[in-house]
């Protein structure tokens, strides 16, 4: 299973920065035991606004083993959304479905993070 991992660094950030924050996220990520490669500047995400698409970094996560992997990396997102939050916006995509991580309170990311959870695990 592959998830597509985007993040939208707030306004303002530059090139380095952006550089940086997706270093970071990756290096998390690799740590989870994934394949974690980077993907070429492509079009915004659906609802991005007013980004440049040169300024959002994707990531593509390819899972092994069981679905229970998606919540761990959904969770290790959250985390480290939680670390650098500011005005970073993180987009998780599986199967045309995604999961904006953004300014929403910790209530409501937990809520959001479920059922999206729910969705993709294996029956």
């Amino acid at each position: 299973m592959e998830l597509l991992v985007a993040l939208e660094p707030e306004a303002g950030a530059d090139a380095e920065e952006t550089d940086r924050l997706s270093r970071q996220l990756g290096r998390e990520l690799r740590s989870l035991d994934v394949d974690v490669a980077p993907v070429a500047a492509g079009p915004a995400p659906a609802g991005a606004k007013g980004v440049d698409a040169a300024s959002i970094t994707q990531l593509l996560v390819t899972l092994g083993g069981t679905g229970g992997v998606i919540a761990t990396v959904i969770a290790t997102v959250r985390d480290w959304l939680g670390r650098h939050g500011g005005g970073h916006k993180v987009t998780v995509t599986i199967d045309g479905d995604s999961l904006e991580l953004d300014g929403a309170t910790a209530a409501e990311r937990a809520e959001l993070i479920d059922t999206f959870v729910r969705r993709h695990q294996p029956v």
